[in-house]
């Protein structure tokens, strides 16, 4: 017998019982809880069309109830925007020595790039911001900065992957589908999760961002589209009403209860058919909600929809604002879109001065408009309100632009039980690295899910042998100094 085919007696034994001590294995393995609770949980017979999204319990009482991440594809300048550095301004030119990702994080001699912009203090609180976002300024009394924030890939995809994922590698849920898994929605006739891209593209790795990962399907991102109808497919087959197509619907999901029983562990089954109740009732719902029709003009106005400039943006942020007061628990719009003309998003490693004019321009007064419009209807206090980039820019010059920096930037939460008018951490005197109470984008993370009344090192999803979480596996703090 060749060395080949020699068996150990080990190997012998294993192959001659057919692999039934493996049985024995995976069966005690069970027992101790190591495959997942979910699939342990719908064996034990309880609730036929379990709906994954249906509504459950906050781990501890909310702060808030909805979340509109406002993501400016690109990385915005923190040093021409919110983060004021007077030690920066009449240095234009100046060589120093910083660390750049371009060089394996090695010091380099660069020069100093002075803001583009002028900075002045707004509110009672005095925070200074530029003349990038004169409408915002005035909203900075309802307003948390988080200057501090650093993360782990300064390159657009994994860095855009890791703001939306925690990871910077794509595959795991984002943080919309983590709050759909955790909480469910409270109106099951629209998604608890909504992705509105921008007129002129969709950011890098695309629905990546939106992803349920290892989850369901049904905790992913719907996308809204930005121009035609917000939601293709929702009209009927012609000459099916809704009646014929009710009763359509409960046939099938007869046929497919019975196909699931004995499949009770396999939730992307119990997914895919809670699916098919949702459009239906969306194509009675999701109409009214986008129909923008009967909003008073001043509303519109508020938002900058009676400019071209600031249309398109308005539109979206205020479609947000219907969606919140309708129960949609996470929506996500995209600033910027598309990789080609660079005019479109905010990656300004030249012309600076007209990327972020033009990017700022279409999304200052429709945020602004936005938080005035939640607060003044009673919205703002359970509504968070996220603003910012996969990272920010570098305080050295490339030309007339500025290079990517993950060690530092500025992002900021409005709403939601977070104080207004204060400011966490700080880089250092050049606005370059994170130096005063640095937080990660996992900090962020925590922030958020603490605010909707879920405990970030307990939200988990069992995958691969391990209890997955949105945070990782070492315990993270939420940012305490912005929480009220």
């Amino acid at each position: 017998m060749s060395g080949l085919c020699r068996k150990t007696r080990r190997e012998f034994l294993w192959e001659a019982g057919a692999g039934f001590t493996g049985l024995a294995m995976t069966g005690m393995l069970s027992l101790d809880g190591f495959f997942p609770q979910e699939a342990r949980a719908a064996a034990t017979g309880a609730a036929p069309h379990a709906n994954p999204l249906a509504p459950k319990k906050p781990h501890f009482p909310a702060r808030t109830k909805s979340v509109i991440f406002l993501f400016m594809y690109g990385g915005p300048s923190q040093l021409d925007t919110f983060d004021y550095k007077p030690h920066l301004v009449g240095r234009d030119g100046q060589t120093v020595t910083v660390r750049s990702f371009r060089e394996g994080n090695q010091p380099k001699p660069l020069k100093l790039m002075e803001p583009r912009w002028k900075f002045k203090p707004y509110g009672k609180s005095g925070k200074f911001v530029s003349d990038l976002y004169p409408h915002v300024g005035e909203c900075v009394d309802d307003i948390a900065f988080v200057h501090s924030l650093y993360s782990d890939a300064p390159v657009h995809g994994s860095a855009m992957i890791q703001m939306n994922t925690g990871k910077i590698l794509s595959g795991s849920p984002s943080l919309g589908a983590w709050v759909n898994y955790g909480l469910g929605t409270v109106n099951q006739d629209l998604p608890g999760y909504v992705v509105m891209t921008d007129t002129t593209g969709g950011p890098i790795s695309g629905a990546k961002n939106w992803s349920s990962g290892y989850m369901p399907a049904a905790y992913q991102g719907t996308v809204l589209r930005s121009a035609g109808d917000p939601i293709l497919d929702l009209a009927r087959p012609e000459g099916m009403t809704k009646e014929m197509q009710r009763e359509v619907l409960d046939s099938l999901g007869r046929l497919n209860e019975a196909h699931r029983q004995p499949r009770a562990a396999n939730s992307q089954l119990a997914a895919r058919i809670a699916s098919y109740e949702l459009a239906f009732q969306m194509q009675t719902h999701a109409p009214e909600a986008v129909d923008i029709s009967k909003e008073p003009e001043h509303v519109k106005a508020l938002y900058g929809m009676d400019k071209d400039e600031t249309r398109d943006f308005g539109y979206r942020c205020l479609l947000a604002r219907r969606l919140v007061e309708r129960g949609v628990r996470f929506i996500q719009l995209y600033a910027g879109g598309g990789n080609t003309d660079f005019l479109n998003f905010w990656d300004a490693h030249g012309g600076l001065v007209a990327n972020h004019n033009r990017n700022a321009g279409r999304t200052d007064k429709p945020i602004a408009g936005l938080l005035k419009d939640l607060k003044q209807r009673g919205l703002l206090d359970s509504t968070l309100v996220v603003w910012g980039g996969e990272f920010g820019r570098t305080s050295h010059g490339t030309g007339d632009g500025r290079d990517h920096n993950a060690y530092g930037y500025t992002m900021w939460l409005a709403g939601g039980g977070v104080k207004g008018g204060v400011s966490a951490g700080q880089t250092d005197e050049l606005g370059m690295e994170a130096a005063v109470d640095r937080y990660h984008v996992k900090n962020l993370h925590a922030t958020i899910l603490h605010q909707m009344g879920i405990d970030p090192n307990r939200l988990s999803f069992f995958y691969g042998g391990l209890d997955q979480k949105l945070v990782g596996v070492v315990p993270v703090e939420p940012i305490r100094k912005i929480i009220s």
